[in-house]
């Protein structure tokens, strides 16, 4: 039945990486299912912690770049200074050279960082995609909803009535078609919806019955419904007077505010410069460091439990990670790889410079040979045994560098 099929996230690479997440997530869920312990709540948790693992090597690189980065930026801020002022195209270009012979000196680029974000963006909105809509990806929670879809399909006013419910639930108009409508829109039901759709179509109360039951089984995590948010479930328990499900509630957006605080002071934070108190950019850094824990508390609040429980997830798992990373680079001599990375890149422009020379005498040679008529085959013999005699007997490796730039000193002095 191709219009129980649900809307899975169809935009260039975060679909595909969405699609991937979804396959580890069934599989999770799967897992649980068969040892006994099938409860949403609990992949989510496995979910984030597998996912965050994986991303290890990318983020202890990420990392790595910051640190150099934290050393280099000093002097990428003095070449700054020092041409502030000089906008002719020999200014820039001088500074775009120390800007770039700066990079090489710590083993980075401008774009070192380019890679992983252009990694890791894909992987996290995939995963919020698919812990915000589980059942398109979760067959065993889709398969709960089924029997009670097709029986609403059938239903005198069904369709209007789910067109209704979702425009509550921010589904626009053209989200209604048959492939997709019904089970997403019920997915975002909490308690209350559910009792009214029992009102409304009282002859299915016992199919409806059945289906919360067993969503109840799948998303009850230490006494919550995940599928509800705190806010509504703080709402209904003032009215029953259930303070404990009050505390319960109010703990999610405040835990995650705390771990998100947690991971922002873990991260490592820019140094400040002399004169960089009113830089816009340290300010908006420093702002959203205070303004991130807040924002988490609030959309934590206002939907479903089950996406709180990754954000609370997710950053004890990266202060963990966070934590062990700092040791392992705090271990790392980064002056010692910062030498290395000059010689690295003194023997790069010793090379380059040999190249360019030998390329500008091969042009000089053939310009020469050429405003003579050429040489004949006989001459270029005799000039390759001259050459040949001529460096039989140096010092230097005649594979080097600098037994090959020895070579082009001797010739210039030759020649002279």
């Amino acid at each position: 039945m191709t219009y129980l099929l649900l809307t899975k996230n169809t935009t260039p690479i975060i679909g595909q990486a969405a699609w991937l997440l979804g396959q580890l997530m069934n599989g999770i869920f799967e897992i649980l299912y068969k040892i006994g312990i099938p409860n949403i709540g609990i992949s989510i948790i496995l979910f984030t912690i597998i996912i965050y693992m994986l991303m290890l090597p990318l983020t202890v690189k990420q990392q790595r770049f910051s640190r150099l980065s934290a050393k280099m930026n000093p002097e990428i801020q003095a070449i700054q200074k020092k041409y502030a002022n000089k906008r002719d195209n020999e200014s820039m270009m001088r500074m775009n050279e120390e800007t770039k012979a700066v990079y090489e000196k710590y083993g980075t680029s401008p774009t070192g960082s380019c890679l992983q974000l252009f990694i890791t963006l894909p992987i996290m909105y995939g995963l919020y995609r698919v812990i915000y809509n589980i059942p398109a990806y979760v067959t065993k929670i889709k398969l709960v909803y089924e029997g009670l879809v097709v029986k609403l399909m059938a239903a005198d006013g069904g369709t209007s009535y789910i067109q209704e419910m979702g425009g509550s639930k921010g589904f626009s108009k053209s989200d209604y078609t048959l492939e997709n409508t019904f089970i997403d829109v019920l997915y975002k039901f909490d308690d209350k919806d559910w009792s009214d759709l029992m009102e409304h179509f009282p002859n299915l109360s016992a199919d409806i019955s059945s289906t919360m039951d067993r969503l109840e089984q799948y998303n009850n995590f230490l006494g919550i419904n995940i599928a509800n948010s705190p806010a509504s479930i703080i709402s209904d328990a003032i009215k029953t007077g259930s303070f404990l499900l009050i505390a319960g509630a109010i703990a999610i957006p405040l835990f995650a505010a705390l771990t998100q605080w947690i991971n922002i002071k873990l991260m490592p934070q820019p140094e400040e410069q002399a004169g960089q108190e009113a830089n816009p950019m340290m300010q908006s850094m420093k702002m959203m460091n205070y303004t991130m824990p807040i924002m988490s508390a609030f959309f934590c609040y206002t939907l479903p439990v089950g996406v709180g429980l990754y954000w609370i997830a997710g950053p004890v798992v990266r202060s963990a990670i966070q934590f062990f990373t700092n040791k392992h680079l705090d271990n790392i001599d980064f002056d010692e790889e910062i030498r290395k990375n000059i010689e690295k890149a003194g023997k790069k422009k010793k090379k380059q410079s040999f190249t360019q020379r030998a390329m500008a005498e091969a042009v000089k040679m053939n310009a020469t040979a050429a405003e003579n008529g050429g040489l004949s085959q006989k001459e270029k013999e005799e000039q390759l045994r001259k050459a040949k005699e001529y460096y039989k007997n140096a010092s230097m490796e005649s594979d080097s560098i600098a037994a090959k730039a020895n070579m082009v000193r001797k010739l210039d002095d030759k020649k002279k």
